[in-house]
């Protein structure tokens, strides 16, 4: 599995280059707390790399998911508008927030890889 992440806490698995999956980590999902609803994306829409793509809310708190790479929204975890608690209960699995067809690969190497990750949660 190719999973790279943002310094916003969003993951990226591009193991599919047509569909690249977008979630939020799990520190994240700690930091938010109990997610009760999820703003999807439209399919179709395309987003530059750092717009905001949807949001998270909480009991605790509302977040915006950035887009970690350029591209279009091919498919929307469509699970999550019935059960927003997947974000908490599996947030690199079945809550998933989104998938996107990249439209500049090059994108990528901007990215952290788990060990650059790792680093940076021992930061804060």
């Amino acid at each position: 599995m190719t999973t790279m992440f943002t310094p916003d806490h969003e993951w990226i698995n591009i193991e599919d280059h047509e569909a690249a999956v977008v979630g939020i980590t799990p520190h994240a999902q700690d930091a938010l707390g109990d997610v009760v609803f999820v703003e999807l994306p439209e399919v179709g829409r395309t987003f530059k790399k750092g717009e905001v793509a949807g949001v998270v809310e909480s009991v605790k708190a509302a977040a915006d998911i950035y887009m970690p790479v350029s591209g279009e929204i091919v498919e929307v975890n469509e699970a999550l508008r019935d059960e927003p608690a997947l974000a908490n209960s599996d947030p690199m699995g079945t809550g998933w927030f989104f998938k996107v067809h990249v439209s500049d690969m090059g994108e990528f190497d901007q990215l952290m890889d788990p060990p650059a990750y790792d680093a940076l949660l021992k930061t804060l």
